[in-house]
């Protein structure tokens, strides 16, 4: 039994570990995967440029797809419960919000600047 529990204990965290990876950093942009948990599901999403996002700074539990390339993720994006979007100061991210529900997507929200995310 004691050996049951640890077994337990070491495959949720790797599992834990695993789930936290945000994807591929060298491209300039980030592919998010959703976690498969009973927990809503939320991406947060800076529009900027690459430039802007790797220049000028970003929150690092954010993802980046620049608003121009937006459309090619719009079915990813579906896999979450709620979609936070920001950029450098809150206009892309309003036009990115509309394009998403446009698509269907419901629970979109415009958090402005980048600055205004806080990573917990």
């Amino acid at each position: 039994m004691k050996y049951f529990k640890l077994s337990l204990v070491a495959v949720t965290l790797m599992f834990g570990l695993l789930s936290c990876t945000n994807g591929n950093e060298e491209s300039g942009t980030t592919e998010a995967k959703p976690a498969d948990t009973a927990i809503a599901k939320t991406i947060i999403v800076d529009v900027r440029t690459i430039e802007e996002w790797e220049n000028d700074g970003h929150a690092n539990c954010s993802v980046n797809y620049p608003l121009a390339d937006l459309d090619k993720k719009i079915e990813g994006l579906k896999a979450y419960d709620k979609i936070v979007l920001v950029c450098r100061s809150g206009s892309r991210a309003g036009v990115a919000k509309e394009m998403l529900e446009q698509a269907g997507i419901k629970n979109v929200e415009n958090k402005g600047a980048w600055q205004n995310i806080n990573c917990k």
